[in-house]
């Protein structure tokens, strides 16, 4: 009996040790990154403001947002493959694809007209400087060139007998950059009428682009490649991206924000021009194809069968565990300050080992964010909700697990 009654004993020390340390760990984190859906097969995105923005891909499929992305509306689900958008404002845009397919809206995309590329060769990346001057870039060394909106598109000389260009942007009318798939960058000073080797081959394909002006920018590729140059591309180095999976698309924001997406779900984030480069946790595996930002918090990841947003850069939310009392009922509390502005706290108790959902809606009952969506271990926890980008009114904010539902008002003034 000694001999069993210590066994029992040694099971029961190990069970209470397991439990203090889930009661002591103080925190617990969750993506900075939302799905908003997983309806299309998408190739392309691009946003130039919170609540407008358009995204391109598979079967010539264009959806478009007025809200953020919380609605996305199907403008075009027929066609060729679409690769690349670029939007100059909020109405005025286009797209190209598969057997050198340009689409054009001057309505945010109420129509898209098909404008004639003069090539049958796949387009895979578009960029407007303005509404006139534009350019699209794809296999074979092909360039093109507009300075009327589309209207008419001309071709342009590489200097390379052929090569697979991935990618495309300008800094203005006359300095400009392409990225190919063999690891080679072009780039202009004078609007296309030359473009010089820049002598970076590697043998390593290039995917993205992205320029803050005339000398700084960045490129990524596979292999977990990324490129930097503060010189307008007369030296490139090599910054760490701590993965070896394909990136396939960046957006510079400032001279320290900038963000990469790749393959399996990877984003990178930095806040230092690309010295450190952050795995941020993007809540999906799918391969991510393209990425665009508008501020430093506000962003948009799409890719295969998924669409992603962030309000806060992507960074990881803290879920603070304030009690290490394990609560006898769940419980959402009333948010504190309210009125606020910008930012309240949340308190919710959790008794057992739930998956929790805290939804943030506007008046009309519109989902504005989610600010938990995981699983969590029982206690009592402390989440912000900051509404820094939101219009004053009132908002609702409702918790969910499989046991429980309860839903608060809260109310933002500016």
């Amino acid at each position: 009996m000694g001999i069993k009654l210590f066994n029992e004993m040694k099971k029961l020390i190990y069970f209470l040790l397991i439990v203090i340390f889930f009661i002591n760990k103080n925190t617990t984190s969750q993506s900075g990154w939302f799905i908003q859906s997983t309806a299309y097969q998408l190739y392309g995105v691009c946003f130039k403001s919170a609540a407008n923005g358009t995204a391109v891909g598979g079967s010539g499929t264009i959806v478009h947002t007025t809200n953020g992305g919380t609605n996305w509306i199907i403008q075009n689900n027929s066609g060729s493959t679409l690769n690349g958008v670029s939007f100059v404002n909020d109405i005025i845009g286009t797209a190209v694809g598969v057997g050198g397919t340009i689409l054009h809206t001057t309505n945010g995309g109420t129509n898209w007209i098909s404008q004639n590329s003069t090539t049958i060769q796949p387009l895979t990346s578009v960029f407007f400087i303005d509404a006139n001057n534009g350019y699209t870039v794809g296999w074979n060394a092909t360039i093109f060139h507009t300075t009327n909106n589309g209207s008419y598109w001309f071709a342009q000389n590489s200097s390379l007998s052929t090569s697979y260009l991935q990618g495309v942007y300008f800094t203005d009318v006359n300095t400009g950059f392409i990225i190919s798939g063999i690891g080679l960058n072009l780039h202009t000073t004078n609007g296309g009428t030359n473009w010089n080797d820049q002598n970076t081959y590697t043998g390593t394909p290039f995917y993205g682009i992205s320029f803050l002006n005339y000398d700084m920018g960045t490129i990524v590729g596979a292999y977990g490649t990324i490129l930097h140059t503060t010189n307008g591309g007369t030296n490139w180095s090599t910054q760490n991206s701590g993965t070896s999976v394909t990136l396939t698309g960046i957006d510079l924001i400032d001279a320290n924000n900038g963000t990469v997406v790749g393959a399996s779900g990877t984003i990178l984030h930095t806040t230092n021009g690309g010295i450190n480069w952050v795995n941020q946790p993007s809540g999906t595996t799918t391969g991510l194809s393209s990425v665009s930002f508008i501020d430093a918090n506000i962003g948009w990841a799409v890719g295969n069968g998924v669409i992603l947003r962030t309000t806060n850069g992507g960074n990881p939310l803290g879920i603070e565990k304030i009690l290490s009392e394990i609560p006898k009922s769940f419980s959402l509390y009333q948010n504190y300050p309210n009125p606020f502005n910008p930012s309240t706290n949340i308190k919710f108790d959790i008794p057992r080992s739930s998956f929790v959902v805290i939804t943030i809606f506007d008046a009309l009952g519109k989902e504005i964010t989610k600010l938990v969506n995981e699983e969590l271990k029982p206690g009592s926890y402390s989440i912000d909700f900051n509404g820094s980008e939101y219009a004053s009114a009132v908002y609702f904010y409702k918790i969910e697990t499989n046991d429980f539902s309860e839903t608060k008002r809260m109310v933002l003034i500016k």
